[in-house]
Order: structure tokens, then C-alpha cells, then sequence
């Protein structure tokens, strides 16, 4: 029981805390002041003993019963203004403007302010009023009607600083200074705009004659234009009419220039036609008759090339033979020959042996020694006068052999200058096989004087050695025959000669 008594006696007082705290607690609106008087305060920018505290934008604790506390609004406020004024030439005016206006947001200017309108705040624009009306009046009566229209700013600007130290000591601030109108009850502006105006009206009435003529001028322009463009349509409508009536004409005529067209058209296909066909005939008889004819005559052409080329074949194996055959007997007549001098070459070693042999005595060495070598030179140049003997009789009963000896001996030579009679033939074409190649190569030999010429040179040499002689064997010097000269190439009655002619195949 006593628990719940003390409870509730703690709940109450806590619900009467609560109360005292809501009726000492005050804040300030963003748009207002609280002025709160009753005990003496500081507040800093303050004289001291004010006996007011301000607060603005937060809350406060005011003591019930012992501390007042008023509002001061910080809202925006309007005074229109209608002054009647006397300028600096006497001309009566009416100046109407607005002013906007509010209490200043320092605590001097919301002090200021409390202290002249807290209880009168409804007639603060009326005060305001009146101290912008004198200021108006003072500051039109310096100026003329001329400044006044055509600086109005700097109207403003002198009426805002000649009221300033004024409102800053009521503790209000000017937003805002208007000056909606000037009226002159006299018509002094009226008559000093009329020259301007009578200006303004001589200006309009000449541009609008200058755009009178303009327009007169566009006017008859444009007619120009107008009559022109209709002459243009008429040429134009001409112009196509007459084109109209070349198509016409035209379409008249089409008729027979497409029979015309036509016909030539049928006269070229059937000319082209023509060309096919004979195009075709020529094409046909290449076919037919040529084709088979250059074969005819390529295949004839090329066994004759054949067995040309298997003649020569054979002739050339016939001369390598016959070639080869010369080469051995040369070779054989050459082999007797060295055997020869090597014989004579071993007697005379011997001879030379039994000479020393039988020198041996000092006095019968050098007797027997020269009658030796006297004998021995003289049985010398009898046995090569015997041999030269020997030859000329043999060359005198049998020229031939010896001939043939002598041509068997430089039978490579001759060969090769028989061959060069065919140096210029480019084709040959021989009708016996390789007897025929024989008999056109003994001919060339016999008649083309190649072989003769070689012949005689043999025979001179040979009458040369029996007949010019001056020495014993070994120690006469013989000259060497000189050059061959042949005479110019004869050419041999043979076989006929053919030459390579190119064939067109086609």
C-alpha cells in the first residue's frame, strides 16, 4: 500500500515537473524575437541595466510570475508612398513608390525596435510613412522635372540615404525602394514631350510615305514581274504546243519508220546469217581438207626425216669405221718404223763396242778407230744412196704403193679436209644408204683437189729426198714442207643436195 502511494506521489510530481517545465520553457520562431523583461540582463552588444533579454531562433526557461515575455515580429512590411512634391522649378508632382521594409536581425536594431513599436507594431508602416514622405519631398524640392524623369535611381539612391540614419535608429532596415510614378497635374511633362512626340510623328508620317513609295514600287514590280511571267507562260505554253505537235508528227510517222526499222533488221539478221553459214563452209573445208592434208604431208615429212636422219647415222658410223681403220694402219706403219731405228740404233752401239774394243792397244787404237769411223761413214752414205736408189726406182715402176703408203700415213688429215667440202650443206639426203655416202666421199676426195693437192705434196717431198741430198744420213737437214694450200672447194658431181625449207602446218 505504501509502495503504491509512493509511486504515485512519484508519478505526480514527475507529471507536475513536466508542467512547470512546459510553462517555463519558451522558444523563439525563425521569424520572431522574444523579448523577455522582469530581472536584470546583459546582452552583448547591449547597454548594461536595459532590464530586457533577447532571444531569437532557440529556446529559453522564463520564470512564471516574475519574468514577461513579448514577441517582436522579424516579417517583411510594405507603406506605399503618395507624396505631393514641389520640384526646383515649382512644378507640382505626385510621386507614388513603395517601400519594403522589416526589423533589423542584430539585437540593437530588435532593442531599437521593441522599445518604439512592441505594443504598436500595426502603425510601424504608417511611421515609415511619414519619414520617407518628408525625405521625398526635401530631395524633389531640389531637382527639376528633367532629372527626375530621366534618373529616377538616382531619386532612389537619395532617398534610401537621407532615410537611413532614421530607420536605423527606429531599428528597421529598407529592403526595397520603388518609384512607380510621376504625375504632373500641370501637364508639364505632356508639353515637354510634345515636341518630341510632334518629332516622332514628322518621323513616322516620313517612313510611312518612304514605305508608301516602297510599296508602290513593289507594287509595279510586281505587276512587271506578273506580265512578265505571263509572257514567259505563253512563250512556255508555245514552246510545249509546238513540241506537242512535233510528237505528233512524229507518232504519224512511227508507223512506217518501224516497218522500215524492221525490214532493216531483217536484212542485217539474214546478212550475219550468211557469214555463219559461210564461216561454217570454211570452218567445214579447214576440217575436211586441210587438216587431213597438213597431216598427209606432216607425216610424209617426218619419215622422210627419219630415214634422212638414219642415213646419216649410218654414213657418219661409215666414216668413224673408216676413220679408225686409217688411224691402225698409221699406227702400224709408225710401229715398223720405230722398230727400225731401233735397230740401227743397236748396231751402232755394237759397232761402237767392237770399236773400242779393238782400240785398246795405244798405238793400233787410234789407226784402227779412224779407218772404223771412215769406213763406217762412207758404208753409211752408200746404204742411204742405196735407199734413196732403192725408192726412186720403186716410186718409177710402182708410184702407186708408194702413194698409198704415204696417203695411209696422213690418211687422219686428209679425211678431215674432205670433210670440210660439206661444211655449207645443211641437209643431205642420200638415196644408196652408206654405199652412196662412200661414193660421194671418194669423189669429194679424187675431184674436189683436196686429196690430190696432198698427194702431190707427198711426191715433191719424196723427189725432194732423192734429189737434194747434200750430206751423209743424219747429217743433212731436209726442210719442212710447207702449208698445203688447196685450192678453192670443187664440188663433186654426186647425189643431190637438199636443204632444210620450214613448212607451214597450218
Amino acid at each position: 500500500m505504501v509502495v503504491g502511494v509512493v509511486a504515485g506521489a512519484a508519478v505526480a510530481a514527475v507529471l507536475v515537473l513536466i508542467g512547470l517545465f512546459k510553462m517555463m520553457w519558451r522558444v523563439a520562431e525563425p521569424n520572431e524575437a522574444l523579448v523577455i523583461s522582469g530581472s536584470t540582463h546583459r546582452t552583448e552588444g547591449l547597454e548594461e541595466g536595459m532590464g530586457f533579454r533577447i532571444v531569437t531562433g532557440r529556446g529559453t526557461l522564463v520564470l512564471p510570475g516574475v519574468q514577461a515575455v513579448r514577441k517582436l515580429s522579424l516579417d517583411l512590411n510594405e507603406t506605399e508612398l503618395q507624396v505631393d512634391c514641389v520640384t526646383h522649378q515649382g512644378i507640382p508632382l505626385k510621386v507614388r513608390g513603395v517601400v519594403i521594409f522589416k526589423v533589423g536581425d542584430d539585437f540593437v536594431s530588435i532593442a531599437n525596435a521593441a522599445r518604439r513599436f512592441l505594443d504598436q507594431q500595426k502603425l510601424m508602416s504608417e511611421r515609415v510613412h511619414n519619414v520617407f514622405a518628408g525625405h521625398l519631398r526635401s530631395i524633389v524640392g531640389g531637382l527639376t522635372v528633367e532629372d527626375m524623369i530621366r534618373d529616377r535611381e538616382k531619386l532612389t539612391g537619395q532617398t534610401r540615404a537621407a532615410c537611413g540614419t532614421e530607420m536605423e535608429k527606429l531599428g528597421l532596415i529598407v529592403d526595397s525602394l520603388q518609384i512607380h510614378e510621376i504625375e504632373d497635374p500641370t501637364g508639364y511633362i505632356q508639353n515637354l514631350a510634345m515636341p518630341h512626340a510632334a518629332a516622332v510623328q514628322r518621323d513616322a508620317r516620313i517612313a510611312q510615305a518612304e514605305a508608301n513609295r516602297l510599296a508602290t514600287e513593289a507594287e509595279q514590280q510586281s505587276f512587271a514581274r506578273m506580265a512578265e511571267a505571263t509572257r514567259d507562260s505563253e512563250i512556255l505554253q508555245a514552246g510545249y504546243q509546238a513540241e506537242r505537235d512535233k510528237a505528233a508528227a512524229k507518232a504519224r510517222q512511227a508507223g512506217p519508220l518501224a516497218d522500215a526499222a524492221a525490214r532493216q533488221e531483217v536484212v542485217v539478221q539474214e546478212t550475219r546469217v550468211a557469214e555463219l553459214e559461210a564461216h561454217r563452209r570454211e570452218q567445214q573445208l579447214q576440217a575436211d581438207v586441210r587438216k587431213p592434208a597438213d597431216a598427209t604431208a606432216y607425216e610424209k615429212r617426218t619419215l622422210a626425216e627419219a630415214e634422212r636422219d638414219a642415213r646419216i647415222s649410218a654414213a657418219q658410223a661409215k666414216a668413224k669405221e673408216t676413220e679408225l681403220a686409217a688411224a691402225a694402219e698409221a699406227t702400224r706403219v709408225k710401229t715398223a718404223a720405230g722398230a727400225e731405228a731401233e735397230a740401227t740404233k743397236t748396231r751402232g752401239t755394237a759397232s761402237a763396242a767392237a770399236t773400242r774394243a779393238t782400240g785398246e792397244a795405244e798405238a793400233a787404237a787410234a789407226q784402227a778407230k779412224g779407218l772404223a769411223d771412215a769406213e763406217a761413214l762412207r758404208a753409211k752414205g752408200l746404204a742411204e744412196a742405196e735407199a734413196i736408189k732403192a725408192r726412186a726406182a720403186a716410186l718409177a715402176e710402182n708410184q702407186d704403193a708408194v702413194v698409198a703408203q704415204q696417203l695411209a700415213e696422213n690418211w687422219p688429215e686428209i679425211v678431215q679436209a674432205g670433210a670440210s667440202a660439206f661444211n655449207n650443206v645443211d641437209n643431205m639426203v642420200l638415196l644408196n644408204g652408206a654405199d652412196g655416202m662412200a661414193d660421194l666421199f671418194a669423189k669429194a676426195l679424187t675431184m674436189g683437189g683436196t686429196g690430190l693437192g696432198l698427194a702431190r705434196q707427198l711426191l715433191s717431198s719424196m723427189n725432194h729426198d732423192g734429189q737434194g741430198h747434200d750430206g751423209p744420213a743424219g747429217t743433212g737437214s731436209s726442210p719442212a714442207p710447207g702449208p698445203v694450200v688447196a685450192p678453192g672447194p670443187v664440188v663433186a658431181p654426186g647425189p643431190p643436195v637438199s636443204r632444210k625449207v620450214p613448212v607451214d602446218e597450218g
